[in-house]
This record gives structure tokens, sequence and C-alpha cells, in this order.
């Protein structure tokens, strides 16, 4: 995800009969817009935040470190999780594990007095496949190199940099606790440990759960290149996996396999002559074969390809999808195999929060951009120098708050979008990569747990909890962004874009974990084992045996 701002939604384009969920979030600002002054209250009990901050600025730290050194992936963040959570707990939360049935999902939730707003905040802990790197190091270094004579490769890495986005929302949760307890302020405080976010299931299958339900406000943030946010939109869309089945034989006899992947090259090639007819600048449309088969002189019985189908809105979502599914049959046709397909997660595009923007950035402002020192820049410089971009160094301003573009041109997407349409939403970047540079990238990893993204983490944690303070000392900030939100939403109704009956995926955690969280395996809502994928093709025919020539 990479929103901040920079997204925008498709006000002058698109009309609310053409697509409410787009047109939710036309933009009405004027071309010279000056953000409002004076939103952001300098109190007692803000300044108790930022200090509890301030003085716990080695713990916080430290937990990123350790979770950007488990470096564990989508729904086996064992270790990660649990070390974000015991943070909590030492906070005063109360923690409980296998929210909406994620082994390594929690819920923590501190209350103080009665009655108070409801805010939430938004923890991610997994890594990416592929992306590992020493940490501080300008070149590309992989911390851990699988090596295989045929087909080496790298180890995970926190290339997005959850583990700072986590570690600074944990704080943030802490220092609101914190300070609502010293000076006696009435506000429950609910933090949301989500798995698999990079796979975008986490959250969108806990909010069709209801596990949102009830808050007031969720504040949320991403690393980023740049300090900065805004009330753009995001992406929708609808992970969706192919399954190729045929039938294996010798590569040297090849006469009458049926190769599973051809089809899945077949489906790659087609698919991306959708481009240019069928795909709009809103749109994105990327693929990765996850399953090819084992070795050349085997036919591949069973291949699998992986889209990720993106668009503005679920609606136009789902008209590119049919077309996706159409070249899927096409390709099985053509090679004579069968194919299914599952859709493995969907999420609808971001709903702005302009007011609730406009509070966040300007608590930005008066806290300032993250602290970089000679160190962070130093290796960003040597970063961009190992990348081929100019040498700038560290994003060290809070970006100017804009209106979003007018035009929707695409981008990524965010699991956070499907709790935007529940409850009035924020999101928000801090620089924790060096300018230019992008997430998902081995470069990012270098940077997340070092000079540049403990200083992120931070300025990510103050910007957080101030603005949550501000919502509960200054009703009206929180009763504008409500009024907004409701605005918003009017004429749309919210709907998982999830299909009917679908199971999360799901891996069995360790037995040591379950003891741990006190959990049971397996959760209510999955079938466990899951069903076999198993071929019973037959090889293709050839046609009536030839007669001998004479």
């Amino acid at each position: 995800m990479q929103l901040l701002g920079a997204a925008g939604v498709t006000a002058g384009v698109m009309t609310a009969d053409a697509d409410p969920a787009m047109a939710a979030g036309a933009d009405d600002s004027p071309a010279a817009y000056e953000p409002p002054e004076g939103l952001a209250a300098d109190t007692p009990a803000k300044r108790a935040a930022l200090d509890w901050i301030t003085s716990h600025d080695d713990r916080i730290t430290g937990l990123n470190a350790e979770i950007w050194d488990n470096a564990e992936l989508s729904l086996r963040e064992w270790k990660s999780s649990i070390a974000e959570a015991d943070f909590l707990e030492r906070a005063g939360f109360d923690v409980k594990f296998g929210t909406a049935g994620f082994p390594t999902a929690f819920t923590a939730t501190f209350t103080h007095g009665n009655g108070g707003p409801v805010l939430g905040f938004s923890g991610e802990y997994d890594a990416l496949p592929g992306l590992s790197q020493n940490k501080g190091v300008g070149h590309h270094d992989p911390r851990e190199y699988v090596h295989d004579p045929f087909a080496p490769s790298y180890g995970p890495g926190h290339g997005c940099g959850h583990s700072a986005l986590g570690t600074a929302a944990a704080a943030a949760a802490a220092a609101v606790a914190q300070a609502a307890k010293k000076h006696r302020l009435p506000v429950t405080v609910k933090f949301f440990g989500s798995t698999a976010e990079e796979m975008l299931i986490g959250k969108t299958y806990a909010v069709s759960k209801g596990v949102y339900d009830g808050l007031d406000a969720f504040l949320d943030w991403h690393p980023s290149t740049a300090n900065a946010t805004g009330w753009g939109s995001s992406t929708a869309m609808t992970a969706v996996t192919f399954t190729f089945l045929g039938v294996a034989g010798h590569g040297g006899t090849p006469l009458g396999n049926k190769s599973a992947l051809d089809a899945a090259v077949m489906m790659a090639t087609m698919s991306e002559f959708l481009r240019e007819e069928n795909l709009a600048p809103s749109g994105r449309l990327h693929w990765v074969i996850n399953n090819g088969g084992d070795i050349p002189n085997v036919t591949a019985e069973i291949a699998e390809i992986s889209y990720y189908v993106r668009e503005g809105s679920p609606a136009r979502v789902k008209v590119l999808l049919d077309k996706v599914i159409a070249v899927a049959e096409a390709a099985a046709k053509a090679s004579q195999t069968t194919v299914r397909h599952r859709v493995t997660s969907a999420c609808w595009n971001q709903l702005p929060a302009k007011a609730f923007a406009e509070l966040l950035h300007a608590n930005m402002r008066e806290i300032g951009p993250p602290r970089f020192t000679s160190e962070a820049h130093e290796l960003a410089k040597e970063l961009q120098e190992s990348l081929g971009l100019p040498q700038k160094g560290m994003h060290d301003k809070v970006g100017e708050l804009t209106p979003p573009n007018p035009v929707f041109m695409g981008g990524g997407s965010t699991d956070v979008a499907d709790i935007s349409w529940n409850v009035p939403t924020v999101s928000m970047g801090a620089a924790l990569a060096p300018i230019g540079t992008k997430m998902h990238t081995w470069s990012t990893a270098a940077c997340a747990a070092a000079a540049p993204g403990q200083a992120a983490v931070i300025a990510a944690a103050k910007y957080l909890a101030a603005t949550a303070v501000d919502l509960i000392t200054q009703p009206e900030r929180l009763k504008a962004v409500k009024d907004e939100f409701k605005e918003r939403t009017k004429g749309v109704s919210w709907k998982t874009a999830l299909p009917d009956g679908y199971e999360p995926p799901m891996y069995e955690p360790p037995a040591w974990f379950l003891k741990k969280t006190g959990q049971k395996w397996p959760p209510s809502n999955i079938t466990w084992p899951p069903k076999r994928v198993v071929s019973q093709e037959k090889f293709s025919s050839l046609g009536p045996e030839l007669e001998p020539q004479k």
C-alpha cells in the first residue's frame, strides 16, 4: 500500500450514477486549497502521550528490531504477533488472540472511565518473501541466501516496513492509554494486530465478521518515502489463483501428455493482450506462476498462476476479473487441461476522510518530520547510488496537504479500505525509505530497523497518538470526522467483496504457539484439513492408429 494522498479519486470524470463507490470520495475542495488552522490543540494529555513515547523510545525501537529480525511471512507471524501483544500487555492492555479465527491476529483493549470515544489502531507485522537484506547495508546483500544449484533464492524480509508499522501503532495506542489514565480521560483504545496484510486477507475478512464494529474512529499509517497524509483513495482488488490440471509424462516421450504449465504460460501471455483495449489507467493487472512444475523432463501435471486484479471500485474489478477468467478458460481449452479458480482475497477502494486528514496533518506539522541522523541520510544516499537514483537522502520535511488528483490513476491496495467503509479512517505515511525508492524492495528492508526506520517509528507513533488525543479532548473534531463519514457513505451499502462461503487460507500453528496464546486448532471457520487438489485427467488422444505405409 502507498496511498498518502498521492492517489486521487474520480470526481470530474465519473458521477454518482456511474459508480457510487467511487463518487463517495469525490473532492469538492477549491483549486487554491489551504488547510484549516488551529486544529491540533496543545493539551497536557497530548504532551503526556508524546512524552511517554520519547521516554520509551528504546523499548519502541527494540520492538521494531525484534520483529524485523523475525521476518515472518503472512499467516505465520508466530513470534512477531506475540512480541507486539506482550508490548501492549505491559502497557495495561487486555489481549485476546484468534481474532476472526486467525491464529496470529489479536485484539488488545484498554478502557478508562465510562463513555468516551472508542478509537482503533492498525497493526501489521508480516514480511515479504525474497526480500531478505542485511540491516543498514547500502547495497544488495541478502541476510538469508537460500542455496539451490538449480534455483537460488533469498529469504523473507521486511521490504514493506511492517515491523515498523505494527510497532509505531502499538506505541501510539500505549501512549494514548497512559495519557488517558494520567489525565482521567474516558476512552476505549483498541489495537488490532492483523495478519497477512501483504495478501490483503487479515482485515478484509475480519471486517466481514464484525471485528471493527463499534469504533468511532480508526487510525492507520504505513511506511513510505515521504511524510504526508491526504484524502485520496486506493484501488479495489481481487486476488485469484488459477489451478490447471493435466497429465504427467516423460518429457522425452511427450505425445499425449497434457502440460498444466503450457496452460499457465498461455494464460499469462493472453492476459497481457488485455492491456491495450481492456485496462484503464485506473487498473492494474499483475501475475506470478507460483507452481510451474519441478523438473523439465516431467510434464507438469499441476500448475498455478496467481493474479492481482485492481481497479478503482469493486464493480470495475468485477468487470476486469471476468475477462481474466475468460482467458483462463480459453487457455484450458487450448491446452486440453482443466482449470479451476479460487479467490484468495478481495477488498474495496478506500473511502477518503478529509476532516480526519486535516487533523492528522495539523499534528504532523506541529510535531515536525522524523529526526533523521547523519547515519540515516548516509545510508539513504548509499542505497540511492546503488539503485541508480539521485542521492537526495531521506525526506526530512512534512509534505503539504493537497486535494487528491480529480482523475483517479490507480495505485496500490490495502485491506484497511474495508474498515474505512465501516468506521471513519485516516491513513498517513512516514518516511522510512529513501526518496525515489519503492516499497516491496530489499532497499526498504535495509532501512526498516536501521537508522531511517527507527526515526520513522518514533515520528509515526507521535503523529498517531497526538491525533487520537485530539479526538478525545476535542469532541467537535470527532464530530466533524463522523459527520463527513455519514455524508460520504450516503447511497452506498458496503458488502464484503469476498465470495459467499469464503474460507480464509491458514497454516497450522506450532504447538508452542497455540499453548502460549491459549488457542485450539482448527478454528471453527475453516475446513481442516483442506480438500486435496489431485489431477484425474487422462492422456490426450492422438486419434486412430496409422496404417503402415506401403
